[in-house]
């Protein structure tokens, strides 16, 4: 009797190592599956990661035009522009905000947010604002990125605002690793 608990006990034990074994492979198998892509290509000097497999280029940067561009599943929910922008030595970032600004007021409810400090690879800026397109409540959050003295790159996000607003840890991610190759 003693030899046939044992055997039990024995089974039980080996059962659950090995459900606790598979549930550690359940549950690894989507964290590796939401490793960031990275993005780089030899017609830019620039490369960042993508936090998710949604965000889809739709521009690719070439010889002639360096601009780069990403949709998030639907261009209305989420859509990324990168620029660059060369400017004198002497011109701070907040001007180069207001040039932008300036542009963006025109757009239909356009509402001003605020300007806040970013920190990624590269230091800078980021504006939020909102407006309305085709009847719709739109958002956009801008990175400013100074890379040098001369060189600002700007990521442009727009998007649905709650759409925006839910993937923001994502447009932050991005910008974040944003980097300038060496």
């Amino acid at each position: 009797m003693y030899i046939d608990t044992e055997k039990k006990i024995m089974k039980t034990v080996s059962f659950s190592v090995v459900l606790v074994l598979l549930m550690l492979v359940v549950n690894a198998v989507p964290s590796i599956a939401q490793d960031d892509l990275t993005f780089a290509d030899p017609s830019v000097e620039y490369s960042f990661n993508i936090p998710d497999p949604k965000w889809k280029m739709t521009i690719k940067p070439s010889a002639t035009s360096p601009n780069v561009e990403y949709v998030y599943g639907d261009r209305s929910d989420g859509h990324l522009e990168i620029r660059k922008v060369t400017v004198s030595k002497d011109t701070i970032l907040s001007d180069v905000l207001a040039d932008e600004e300036k542009k963006l007021q025109f757009r239909q409810g356009f509402v001003a947010g605020r300007e806040e400090n970013f920190t990624g690879k590269l230091r800078g800026a980021v504006y939020n604002f909102e407006y309305v397109a085709r009847g719709r409540n739109m958002s956009g959050r801008f990175y400013f990125l100074k890379a040098n003295d001369s060189t600002v790159y700007i990521l442009r996000f727009t998007g649905g605002k709650d759409t925006l607003r839910a993937i923001r840890n994502q447009t932050d991610s991005i910008a974040r690793t944003f980097a300038v190759k060496s």
